[in-house]
């Protein structure tokens, strides 16, 4: 597949060369390469308080830099980042509406990650491996690369990192540009729209080259890539996806971020036919989104709104989505107790028949945030909801929420349910447009510096589409569903 990439080479031989130049004068000044000790300033960057928006880190949370574990004999290794994760969820489902069938499922769900990085001692030349080996064992369905995933490389990259080749900001943060290519995973934003998927077993990984101007620390930074999605196969090595190109541009604003924090971006996907099955996309999204917390005041906000254009298969495309959290933390009260009331719209396909596809596309997105139970994507839904969230000790988090879920047209489908099978649509909408609601509550405990804890329950309450639909195909429905988890993670260093 080509594409105009041209002018992406043409920028990375140009900051190359000039940051080179910058290298090469830096290490004059100082006589050496190694960064300079200082004191760390102040920086701009406000997380979100929005509810299970906070992308993960890079490098990935589990993962410490060996000087800072606290073992004597890793006390001088501060360019060498490393980390071992080992998780098991165990699941209960019953009547799960994702299924082709009425049954009970409860799958065991094992994954082991490590992680190995090299930092500053080369610079500007970094490096970093990510192992993944991801299955499901006690499982009634065959196997999918939701959850099974042996033994692979989910990041292999090569990285240019300049320290200060954009010079500094007014507080005195550093401000690098970052070139990376090879194979990546990353979350950003909101995760709705890419994440690598920290809940499911398997991840969302990527082949191709990504620019970083800035940091999170600066008043500004600018993220910008260029990559293949990585087809996760059950049997064979994973590979990247030949006939696929997704692009994007993030600005992420902070100067008032105390405030507000704006990031305008734009997300592309580029798709070639193959004349069968597989249909010829161009789908451009340019969206904004902002959040902050209102002056003087505990209320918080997260607001996004994202617009679709382009081509999909033979069609036009022309689909939209917003977000609007709005929450409200009390300070005074000791479990500093959250609450927070949210509205998440992304429109579907008005008409079959006409020659626009109004489905919302969302690229890669975490899924998630969206229901507790992993039914929902960010597909023709409508789905407002009220949640808690408190920390009565500070080891123990516990959040919990009721949801409704309504499709944003009645005449396009329900991606999840019934396995994808064709009874997830009714092109007449005589079927309705009510899927259900659901409660769920989550408590999360730190057992060990090293242990982690979860354990989590979600009950939903079967709309009319999704008992029209399940009669449709099976000849029986069900009020509802039960999932049910307990989950244990254990990572070597603190």
């Amino acid at each position: 597949m080509k594409h105009p990439t041209q002018a992406w080479l043409y920028l990375i031989l140009f900051l190359l060369q000039t940051s080179m130049i910058y290298a090469k004068e830096s290490f004059t000044a100082t006589g050496s390469n190694q960064a300079v000790r200082e004191t760390i300033p102040p920086d701009f960057y406000q997380s979100a308080r929005s509810y299970s928006t906070q992308p993960e880190s890079d490098p990935p949370r589990y993962v410490r830099t060996l000087s800072k574990t606290g073992i004597g004999a890793f006390s001088s290794l501060d360019w060498l980042d490393a980390g071992l994760d080992y998780r098991v969820r165990y699941e209960h489902r019953h009547n799960d509406i994702r299924r082709s069938r009425i049954t009970t499922d409860d799958p065991v769900l094992l994954r082991t990650r490590a992680y190995l990085g090299i930092k500053e001692i080369l610079d500007p030349l970094r490096f970093a491996v990510e192992f993944e080996d991801a299955r499901r064992y006690n499982g009634k369905f065959p196997k999918d690369n939701r959850d099974w995933n042996e033994f692979e490389l989910i990041q292999t990259y090569g990285e240019l990192y300049f320290r200060d080749a954009l010079g500094r900001d007014d507080p005195g943060n550093y401000r690098p540009v970052r070139i990376r290519a090879g194979r990546m995973a990353w979350e950003t934003l909101d995760r709705r729209l890419l994440a690598s998927n920290q809940w499911r077993n398997t991840t969302n990984n990527f082949e191709g080259f990504r620019i970083t101007f800035g940091r999170e620390s600066n008043d500004w930074e600018l993220d910008a890539w260029g990559v293949q999605p990585v087809i996760r196969l059950t049997d064979k090595f994973d590979r990247r996806d030949k006939g696929q190109w997704f692009y994007g541009v993030i600005g992420h604003f902070r100067q008032w971020s105390k405030i507000i924090t704006l990031q305008p971006y734009y997300m592309g996907l580029m798709q070639d036919g193959d004349g069968g099955t597989r249909i010829k996309r161009e789908i451009h999204s340019p969206a904004i989104r902002a959040y902050g917390v209102v002056p003087d005041t505990e209320v918080d906000f997260d607001l996004g709104a994202i617009y679709q254009f382009g081509r999909d298969g033979g069609q036009k495309k022309s689909a939209h989505a917003y977000l609007l959290e709005f929450g409200y933390t009390f300070r005074q009260i000791a479990w500093k107790p959250r609450i927070s009331v949210f509205y998440g719209y992304a429109s579907g396909d008005r008409n079959p028949n006409d020659n626009t596809n109004n489905r919302f596309e969302r690229f890669f997105g975490f899924a998630r945030p969206w229901s507790a139970d992993d039914n929902i994507i960010m597909e023709n839904i409508q789905a407002p909801k009220i949640k808690a969230e408190f920390q009565p000790h500070p080891d123990l988090q516990i959040d919990g929420g009721y949801n409704g879920f309504w499709l944003a047209s009645k005449t396009d489908r329900f991606n999840n349910l019934l396995n994808s099978s064709q009874y997830n649509r009714d092109r007449s909408g005589s079927s309705g447009g009510f899927l259900g609601h659901s409660a769920d509550i989550r408590a999360r405990y730190k057992l060990t510096p090293h242990i982690s804890t979860t354990l989590g329950y979600s009950h939903w309450f079967n709309g009319g589409f999704v008992k029209n639909r399940q009669l449709a195909e099976l000849g029986d429905t069900t009020a509802g569903t039960d999932f049910f988890y307990i989950e244990v993670a254990v990572s070597a260093f603190k």
